[in-house]
This record gives structure tokens, C-alpha cells and sequence, in this order.
């Protein structure tokens, strides 16, 4: 099963994206049509979609001729040898704006087409008291308490305890996963274009995939991806109030102490662990078996089989040698 969270609105022509955004086309009739807005690096970019490269981007961009690709103009050098562009000022901003022309999220009394069939598993335990939505798939043996809010078409696997309060949508939840009270898993991420006295919010239209065996503590959130998905794998734990951002992946058999936050699109590799109020900021990776001591403000790549400390984090045994140069203990 693949549950749908966003209805397309496509197909857009160019000459209605002109209307949208300040642009300037190269290598595209205005009368060419487009359904979905990819990143850069998804594998189904295709002549039917329209892909964004990002200011701050420092990867190669390799794509075939029929790719469409919105740029900054200030980028235009850098990327002239693709053949079919977009050049905008703001990619961020152009995006925004862009999102809610080609989506919307499904609302409950959309046409039933676009859920899927209920399904409950047996002997499962759900309260009078939570909300399940329509087209939500939910299998047994599985507790769902007090309060809890399952949204439109949310997958929950076998054995899975969702305690009270806790809120799910646009999500995809594996097998013997608990959710602490209170958590809200799968809405939307910290995404906007700074735009003068009116912001303007991207729409997201990823998923929150949990696989199985994941603990998540209490008044946790965890968004949803925003062109891609956010991953946590299996078996990572996460203590009470964390905070994972959109397009983020987690690896398996991690553990994340209370108070930790990871900034959006971060990959986090295998049995990495944090310490409590860690914190990781965004677009960076982080390597395998990888220790991070408490408090610590992690800013760049770490390699594998590294221990890491202080902010900015440097290696665990550098930060001790200074500690004590500079305070004599």
C-alpha cells in the first residue's frame, strides 16, 4: 500500500508559472506542461517535472536534456550546459509560491477516490476517545489511547502503542513502534521564504516514514519531508522533546537523549548517539558510531567512529586538552 497525503493539481503550463513568479525561460516553449516540483536529486525527475537547485547548492547536478531545472540567475554561469532552465531571483521564495499551484493536501470531504480502504487489525485496543481519520490502515495488536488523532490515510503497523495526545498525519508508521503523549509526528516542517513583512510557507509534500522496533518519547515532534521524506530507522530511540526537521534521515540503532534537535535535510548515519540538548544543524552528515557529547553544537560533517564534544563540536579528546589548557582542570 502507498497512501496518498497530496492531491497533484497538475498539469501547470509555463505560461501560467510566468503569471506565478518573475522568471525567465531558456530552452522551454511556454505552452510546455508540468506536473510536479522534484529536487535535484530525485531519481523521477523527468520532462513532465520541474526541478530546483537551491543557492547554497555545492553538488553536481546531472541530469538529461529534457530536465527542467529552476535556478537562481545569479547562478546561470554555473549551470548554463543544462539545457532546459527557469531563472528566477529567489529560488526559496519562487518555490513557495510554487508549491500550492501544483498541491493541496487532502481535506476530509474530498471525493472518496483519493482514500484508501479503512483497515483494522485484530485484537487491537483503541480508545472511544481518539480520532482516526478516513482511509487509515492500522494492524494488530496495536494500542491507540486516549486523544490521539490519526489523519487522513495513515499507515500504523503490528504491535505499535500510540499514547494519549499524540497527533499523526502524513505518516507511515513500521511495526512494535511506541509514540509518547503528546508527540506530533508529520506535520508540516519549518519551511518559508522570507519575504519583507509577509512570509510566504512552503507547502510539504513528503512523508514521515517510522520503521520498526522505534521508540519516540513524549512531546517530541518529528515533520514530515518537504520535496523528499524524513526516515527514522529502526530501532532508534529518541528521548522525551526531540525535535527532527524536515527531509531528515535517521539511521538504525540510534539514540537521541532528551532536548536534542536536528536541523532540516541532515543524514544521520548508523548507531550514532547524542547526548541531551545536542544540537545538529542542517545539511550536514553525520557518519557511523559516531558519540556526541551533551550540549554539544554540531556544524559540520562528521566522519565515521568518531567521539565529538564542545560548540563548535571538535573531536571529544582535542576539546578536553583545551579545556584544561585554558582552565587548569
Amino acid at each position: 500500500m502507498t497512501p496518498k497525503f497530496i492531491i497533484n493539481l497538475g498539469p501547470v503550463k509555463l505560461a501560467e508559472i510566468k503569471n506565478i513568479i518573475s522568471c525567465e525561460e531558456i530552452g522551454i516553449d511556454l505552452d510546455v506542461e508540468f506536473d510536479t516540483l522534484l529536487s535535484s536529486n530525485n531519481k523521477e525527475n523527468n520532462n513532465r517535472s520541474i526541478s530546483f537547485i537551491y543557492e547554497n547548492n555545492d553538488k553536481q547536478v546531472i541530469a538529461n536534456e529534457e530536465t527542467t531545472f529552476i535556478i537562481s540567475k545569479n547562478d546561470y554561469q554555473r549551470y548554463k550546459y543544462l539545457k532546459r532552465l527557469i531563472l528566477v531571483d529567489n529560488v526559496h521564495y519562487s518555490l513557495a509560491l510554487l508549491s500550492s499551484v501544483f498541491y493541496r493536501e487532502i481535506k476530509d470531504d474530498d471525493h472518496h477516490k483519493y482514500f484508501n480502504d479503512d483497515y483494522l487489525g485484530n485484537d487491537c485496543l483503541i480508545s472511544k476517545k481518539a480520532k482516526i481519520s478516513k482511509g487509515c490502515a492500522i494492524g494488530s495488536n496495536t494500542v491507540i489511547k486516549d486523544g490521539a488523532f490519526l489523519g487522513n490515510n495513515c499507515v500504523v503497523g503490528e504491535s505499535c502503542v500510540i499514547e494519549e495526545n499524540a497527533v499523526i498525519t502524513n505518516s507511515i508508521i513500521g511495526d512494535n513502534v511506541h509514540i509518547g503523549r503528546n508527540t506530533s509526528i508529520g506535520q508540516n516542517g519549518f519551511g518559508f521564504a522570507i519575504n519583507h513583512n509577509k512570509n510566504v510557507k512552503i507547502l510539504h509534500v513528503g512523508r514521515s516514514i517510522i520503521q520498526s522496533n522505534v521508540s519516540i518519547g513524549a512531546n517530541c515532534c518529528i515533520d514530515r519531508g518537504s520535496f523528499s521524506d524524513t526516515i527514522i530507522g529502526e530501532n532508534t530511540y529518541f528521548d522525551n522533546m526531540c525535535h527532527i526537521a524536515h527531509n531528515v534521515v535517521v539511521g538504525r540503532n540510534c539514540v537521541f537523549a532528551a532536548m536534542c534537535g536536528i536541523a532540516g535535510s541532515s543524514k544521520i548515519s548508523d548507531n550514532v548517539m547524542a547526548g541531551g540538548q545536542v544540537g545538529i544543524s542542517g545539511h550536514i552528515y553525520i557518519g557511523k558510531n559516531v558519540s556526541i557529547s551533551a550540549k554539544s553544537a554540531v556544524f559540520k560533517n562528521v566522519q565515521d567512529n568518531q567521539s565529538i564534544m564542545g560548540n563548535p563540536a571538535i573531536e571529544k579528546f582535542k576539546y578536553i586538552r583545551r579545556y584544561k589548557k585554558i582552565y587548569g582542570h
